[in-house]
């Protein structure tokens, strides 16, 4: 894929998401993410499952589970509201919207986004593990 980047490989051609697989909250925006329409394919993985540790098995996998987290295909890391962000700019009705995000006028409003959506999740998720930043995920057997 060189099309537009004057023969050059775009910097990132698939991003994977490492999703809590045991907030609704989390669930409700993957399917969400799943319908719209992707300019950049995104891999929707549950954090810290045996998935997301073979395919990154240096990643600190008890910190995903305390915010997302999105890996590019070149190993870019993305925590918190840069992770937000990128995943708008994966999106073709999203893509204008993310740009705004990183802007000094955006970037305040992204954060205060990712804030209240982290409160909302502290309130309604169910612990899970011992601390350990292992939880078990939805149809993996743990």
């Amino acid at each position: 894929m060189t099309t537009g980047t004057g023969g050059r490989r775009p910097s990132v051609e698939r991003l994977t998401v490492l999703y809590d697989a045991q907030c609704s909250l989390c669930v409700h925006l993957r399917q969400w993410l799943m319908k719209q329409r992707q300019l950049v394919p995104l891999d929707l993985v549950p954090a810290a499952s045996e998935e997301a540790r073979r395919r990154f098995p240096g990643l600190d996998h008890a910190g995903t589970l305390d915010e997302i987290t999105v890996i590019g295909d070149r190993g870019q890391i993305y925590r918190g509201t840069s992770a937000w962000i990128v995943c708008l700019w994966a999106l073709a009705d999203h893509r204008p919207r993310s740009h705004w995000l990183t802007t000094p006028a955006g970037r305040p409003f992204a954060r205060a986004t990712v804030l209240a959506a982290a409160k909302y999740r502290s309130l309604t998720a169910t612990p899970c593990g011992d601390g350990d930043g292992t939880c078990a995920v939805p149809g993996s057997g743990d």
